[in-house]
């Protein structure tokens, strides 16, 4: 194995899930794909190192991903396994409250749970009702930005890049306005307080109060059904089948949290990526009709997911010429993957232009994300909003003042001030 560059194994998993890298990880990824494809990672949880692997290149990646038969995102389907080590729903027991983290959603089960459960959410979730939403969409963004217009400065993160999306899925799914801020403050503490072998002090408050207003939300629409897409849940059955309470409560804490968490990211680091490469948005400006080029590319340069969910290997399996017992977690360095020399031509280079670009911002196979299509089109709306409303927008503090938010699973921004 190649130690390019003098960087170990222990000294790449410390800084890849402390943080220490989190304003920039690309040169650090670029020492991992040096390293190998697949290489093993000591992953020190209860004082001792459970074994795993991390995969740095797309190839592998998406065969991790969409491998269904010998990887798994539930590791107490494994007999014989700890489940208490990597995944995020091993945190359910008998006092837990019902959210995404605990309870049976798309993320953490596998067929044929999942297609069962996505099947049922598609059939609300579907393209037509999302491009339904388009003229909302661009109603919210030139809300905000009207606000913001006189003052010629914004905080981009607080005033637009966070309150687009979590005003689009609130009002999809029938969320109250006056509940935003407080669904923002859980958020938070849930992407910041539970990770891979880590639960931090106060989480617990913090997914019980969640679990229990998504629950009483449910109550609520149940009583007294809208038009809304938490209504549309409710009302789903295909037969005999329909999602049980707790399907319920877990898929609509997940569309809250993940319907804005990651659009947000993607507008927030891709406006800072368009103003890190002045060329790039100068292109852009000059013709909007590159914005849903420019999307992909913002989503392959610095997507909001560092990494997928972890995998389980079902059985002993030989991947890139390691080999990965029964029971070991695989975890995919999205980040990674989306630089992969070998899949793209000059991939530190930002290129609104580039066509071919088969990214894996998104994810892969069956647990690719199903907002996908929902991010996209508010990711090319903001853009264009921006853009034309305020063609001169620019940093309006030091480059290297900027604040870096870093999760296990996700960076972001924690402010951005410009001007315009």
């Amino acid at each position: 194995m190649n130690n390019s560059g003098g960087i170990t194994p222990e000294k790449a998993v410390f800084s890849l899930f402390s943080g220490e890298n989190g304003d920039n990880p690309f040169p650090l990824f670029a020492q991992l794909r040096g390293m190998g494809s697949v290489i093993p990672i000591p992953f020190p949880i209860g004082g001792t190192d459970y074994p795993a692997w991390m995969v740095t290149r797309i190839e592998e990646a998406m065969l991790v991903l969409k491998d269904h038969h010998h990887f798994t995102v539930d590791s107490g389907s494994i007999a014989g396994t700890s489940r208490s080590m990597l995944s995020l729903s091993s945190y359910s027991d008998s006092d837990s409250p019902t959210t995404f983290f605990t309870g049976k959603s798309m993320l953490s089960v596998d067929e044929p749970d999942h297609r069962r459960l996505r099947r049922l959410v598609s059939k609300a979730f579907t393209p037509r009702f999302i491009e339904s939403l388009r003229p909302r969409v661009q109603e919210i963004a030139d809300e905000l930005l009207d606000q913001v217009l006189a003052a010629g400065e914004m905080d981009l993160v607080k005033d637009y890049a966070y309150p687009l999306p979590i005003n689009v899925i609130s009002e999809m799914l029938g969320v109250p306005k006056e509940d935003r801020e407080q669904i923002q403050t859980w958020s938070a503490a849930l992407a910041h307080g539970l990770g891979l072998g880590r639960r931090e002090p106060g989480v617990d408050e913090h997914m019980r109060a969640f679990g229990d207003y998504t629950a009483r939300l449910v109550g609520k629409k149940r009583e007294l059904p809208g038009d809304d897409l938490i209504s549309q849940l409710i009302a789903i059955e295909e037969g005999e089948d329909q999602l049980d309470e707790a399907e319920l409560v877990s898929m609509i804490t997940l569309l809250i949290f993940a319907g804005h968490e990651t659009t947000s990211n993607l507008i927030a680091t891709g406006s800072l990526m368009l103003l890190d490469h002045p060329e790039q948005l100068k292109k852009l400006k000059a013709d909007l009709s590159l914005v849903p080029l420019a999307v992909e590319e913002l989503l392959r340069f610095n997507g909001p997911a560092t990494i997928a969910g972890p995998r389980f290997a079902t059985e002993d399996i030989e991947l890139a010429g390691q080999q990965i017992k029964r029971g070991d977690a695989v975890i995919v360095v999205l980040k990674s993957a989306n630089r992969d020399e070998i899949q793209f031509a000059e991939p530190e280079e930002l290129d609104i232009t580039r066509t071919i670009n088969r990214h894996l911002a998104f994810g892969h196979g069956i647990h690719m994300c199903l907002g996908a299509p929902l991010a996209r089109m508010e990711g090319e709306i903001a853009f264009t909003s921006l853009l034309t409303r305020m063609p001169g927008l620019r940093l309006n503090i030091p480059r290297e003042k900027v604040v870096w938010s870093f999760t296990l699973s996700s960076q972001g921004l924690t402010t951005l001030p410009v001007a315009f």
